[in-house]
C-alpha cells in the first residue's frame, strides 16, 4: 500500500527539507517486470502502418510523427516519435532531432489553441531506469497542464479524470493541426 512519510527534521538520510514523500511501491512491479519490445512488436513502430484514427496519430512528418498517449497523464497528452526504432536521443540524426523539436513546438501551439491549456510538461525518459515505459523506442512527452489539474484522484482512487475520449481529442488536435499556422506565430512549422 502507498504511504506518505513525513521525513521533516528526523530524516535519517539526506538533508531535511520539510517535504513529505509519497512512496508508491506498486510501481516497482511495472519497473522490474516490464517487457521492452524490439522493433517487431513495438507499438511506436506499428502505429504508422495504421490509419491515423486507429492509431490515434495527430500528425505525420518526414522522420517523426505525433500520437496520443494511450495511457495519458492528462487530456491531450501527446508523444512525438521518430519512425526509426531507436532508444536514445543520442542515436537520433540531426534531421530527426530537428523534426522532433519542430513537431513538439507545433503540438504545443495546437494544444494551447484547441484546449486552452495553461502550460506543459515536456520530457524524454531515457532508459527503463529513468521511467521510460517503452525505453526501446524514443519518444518525447508533451503533457498539457491547467491550473486546476493538480489533484490526488489518481493516487487515492487509482482513477484519472479525463473529460474526453482519446478519439475525440485526436480529431480536435488533428483538425487544428491541418489548419495553416499563423505565419506571424513562428517560422518553419512542419
Amino acid at each position: 500500500m502507498d504511504r506518505v512519510e513525513d521525513l521533516g527534521s528526523t530524516a535519517a538520510v539526506g538533508t531535511p527539507d520539510e517535504i513529505a514523500r509519497l512512496w508508491v511501491p506498486h510501481r516497482m512491479v511495472y519497473v522490474k517486470d516490464h517487457h521492452q519490445p524490439d522493433h517487431r512488436d513495438c507499438p511506436f513502430c506499428e502505429a504508422p502502418s495504421k490509419t491515423d484514427e486507429d492509431a490515434l496519430i495527430v500528425a505525420r512528418g518526414e522522420s517523426a510523427y505525433v500520437i496520443l498517449n494511450l495511457f495519458p497523464y492528462n487530456t491531450g497528452h501527446m508523444l512525438v516519435c521518430p519512425y526509426r526504432h531507436i532508444g536514445g536521443y543520442d542515436e537520433a540524426t540531426p534531421a530527426e532531432v530537428a523534426e522532433i523539436g519542430a513537431l513538439t513546438q507545433r503540438a504545443m501551439r495546437v494544444a494551447r489553441e484547441v484546449m486552452g491549456c495553461d502550460g506543459f510538461n515536456l520530457g524524454m525518459n531515457q532508459g527503463e531506469i529513468a521511467g521510460a515505459g517503452i525505453a526501446a523506442h524514443l519518444h518525447q512527452h508533451i503533457v498539457p497542464r491547467w491550473a486546476s489539474d493538480a489533484n490526488f484522484f489518481p493516487i487515492i482512487a487509482k482513477t484519472k479524470a479525463l473529460p474526453q475520449l482519446l478519439g475525440e481529442v485526436r480529431e480536435k488536435l488533428a483538425t487544428a493541426w491541418a489548419d495553416p499556422p499563423d505565419p506571424a506565430a513562428a517560422p518553419d512549422q512542419p
